[in-house]
C-alpha cells in the first residue's frame, strides 16, 4: 500500500471512531427508570464531584510540602543519612501538603454532589 493510499485509510479510520464516540449518548434524570429492548435500564445515582477547585489534583499543597519537607529533612544527620532524611522529608511533607490542600478543598465547599445517570 503506498503512503497516499495509508493516509486515507487512516482518515476513514478516524472518521469512524469520532462517529462512534459522538453517537454515545447522555442520560439525565428525566431517563430514570426507562427501559431499553436488550434489557438495559437508565440507571440514576448521586456523585460527590468537585467543582470549582483551581487544583483539583492538589499539586501545589503536594509540591510545596515537598519542598518544606525536603528542606527540613535537609537540615538533619550528615553524609548519607543526610540524603535520606532530605527524601523522607520530602514524601512526607509532599504527603501532608496534599492532606492539608484536600481538606481546605472540602472545608471551602468545593464538593458538591450531582446526578449521574448511566445505561446499565
Amino acid at each position: 500500500m503506498n503512503i497516499k493510499a495509508s493516509k486515507w485509510v487512516l482518515c476513514a479510520g478516524l472518521l469512524t471512531i469520532a462517529s462512534a464516540a459522538s453517537a454515545q449518548h447522555g442520560y439525565g434524570p428525566e431517563d430514570e427508570g426507562r427501559r431499553f429492548d436488550d434489557g438495559t435500564r437508565v440507571v440514576c445515582e448521586n456523585v460527590e464531584v468537585q467543582r470549582n477547585s483551581k487544583d483539583p489534583n492538589r499539586i501545589a499543597g503536594t509540591a510545596t510540602g515537598a519542598v518544606v519537607g525536603g528542606l527540613l529533612g535537609n537540615q538533619i544527620g550528615g553524609g548519607t543519612g543526610k540524603k535520606l532524611a532530605t527524601v523522607g522529608g520530602a514524601v512526607a511533607g509532599g504527603a501532608a501538603g496534599r492532606a492539608i490542600q484536600g481538606n481546605h478543598q472540602v472545608d471551602n465547599g468545593d464538593r458538591v454532589v450531582e446526578k449521574r445517570c448511566v445505561r446499565r
